[in-house]
């Protein structure tokens, strides 16, 4: 199939061309058609504009009815969601972004996913500190006070579960953009680098690994090189703006850019310096990817390149009928920044180019769109992206032979939404 346009046949209206200045034109001149028989409206006046609507008869709230904006009602299903089966308790567990539902790049906190290991704590400011020890020349602690006080960056990166889309590696198992692909956000983060506080303490040359740990009963400590510590990785207090939320780590966190999110520590408060890694529970028995030969692969930190088509998908089923149609998603790689990504309506048989909403910026979303017409037959949608070292995301088939099936983690490969003839779709797996 082309993205060029054609023509196609529609009830009550002749021909119509399948551009969407012809389908409004046609509309127009059919006496109120609009897009073609799925999405056409009786012909005549509209009441919503011709009547003056309840909403227009009286006064609207007044500037302090909501202190902190919320979400209008109309919008109460963009919400996070849980799968209630994947865990035992909502305590150590995982909700999903919502984002079938969601635009642009930059994820809203009240969103944005969360992953515990043992709850969302609540963690005051004034009782924050921040301790940096081991091979260092002089061990320091920071107060929340003290972090505000060092020169501090502002960056765009995403966070990615390293389980997202891990039910995936046996075959298709949720229905849904949100299920498969939800454990990402993507926000505006602000903070220290954390190379500034290791200067600070003054690292030994020794010094090779840092123990990260969080403030809560979990810890959560995980392992990471010296080099990558100095390098990017940011000690973070804000985000889109604004303080961190509870869930998010509140009110420090530690940014990782491009590594699997278990690394970004939350409520950070402990950073030793060692010269080996610390072999943690979470880098061992948890967060290591089991080969089809029982042997597990470790320290397999980044985030490889990968995309998913959130419009059309299972809970954003296509409801205007044949015609123009936008399909949309979300594309990222850990490895750099995003530089194409193809778009496929046949199960991969032919690509289209889609547009990125803006250029790839490393260690962060972009958004991609596909301005195409649809005939009204079944697809089968994927997309599959590429990267600035030149890296294309595997099909599940080519990430099998490499990986097998025993692991859930690090599963980049292209997702596929079978599209009926009605609009609805499905998660299925083509080979």
């Amino acid at each position: 199939m082309t993205d060029e346009p054609e023509t196609t046949k529609a009830a009550s209206v002749p021909q119509i061309a399948t551009t969407r200045r012809g389908f409004l034109g046609a509309g127009v001149a059919a006496g109120g058609a609009l897009l073609g028989a799925g999405a056409a409206r009786a012909a005549g006046p509209d009441p919503l504009i011709t009547e003056i609507q309840p909403w227009a008869q009286g006064l609207g709230d007044g500037v302090d009815a909501t202190p902190y904006g919320l979400p209008i009602r109309f919008e109460g299903d963009v919400v996070r969601r849980n799968v209630g089966w994947l865990t035992a308790d909502t305590i150590s567990s995982i909700n999903f972004t919502p984002i079938h539902a969601l635009d642009g790049t930059i994820t809203p906190q009240g969103c944005a996913f969360e992953r515990h290991h043992s709850g969302a704590i609540e963690l005051a400011k004034e009782d924050y500190r921040l301790m940096i020890n081991g091979l260092v020349e002089t061990p320091l602690i920071f107060t929340y006070a003290d972090l505000e006080r060092f020169p501090r960056e502002t960056r765009t990166f995403f966070l990615e579960c390293a389980a997202n889309t891990g039910m995936e590696w046996a075959g298709s198992q949720l229905n849904g953009a949100q299920f498969t692909h939800g454990m990402i956000h993507n926000m505006e983060y602000t903070g220290v680098p954390l190379r500034l506080l290791l200067e600070e303490a003054g690292v030994k040359p020794e010094g090779k690994w840092v123990l990260v740990e969080g403030a809560d009963a979990s810890s959560n400590g995980r392992s990471i090189p010296l080099e990558k510590a100095m390098d990017d990785c940011l000690v973070a207090f804000k985000a889109n703006g604004e303080a961190l939320r509870k869930e998010h780590g509140y009110p420090v966190r530690l940014c990782v850019p491009g590594w699997e999110g278990n690394m970004w520590i939350k409520w950070l408060r402990r950073i030793e310096v060692g010269d080996q890694p610390w072999e943690q529970r979470e880098e061992t028995s948890k967060y290591t990817d089991t080969l089809a030969d029982g042997t597990s692969r470790k320290w397999t930190w980044v985030m490889d390149a990968k995309s998913v088509v959130t419009s059309p998908s299972p809970q954003m089923p296509i409801k205007h009928g044949p015609g123009p149609l936008v399909i949309t998603g979300l594309a990222w790689s850990g490895r750099g920044a995003i530089t194409r990504v193809d778009v496929t309506v046949d199960g991969g048989k032919s690509w289209m180019p889609a547009r990125l909403a803006a250029p790839g910026q490393e260690m962060a979303v972009s958004r991609f769109y596909l301005d195409h017409v649809w005939d009204g037959s079944e697809m089968l949608v994927q997309s599959r992206a590429i990267d600035s070292t030149g890296y294309v995301q595997p099909t599940k088939t080519e990430l099998r032979d490499i990986r097998g099936l025993n692991s859930i983690y690090h599963n980049n490969c292209i997702q596929t939404w079978w599209v009926k003839a009605n609009g609805e779709a499905e998660n299925v797996e083509i080979s």
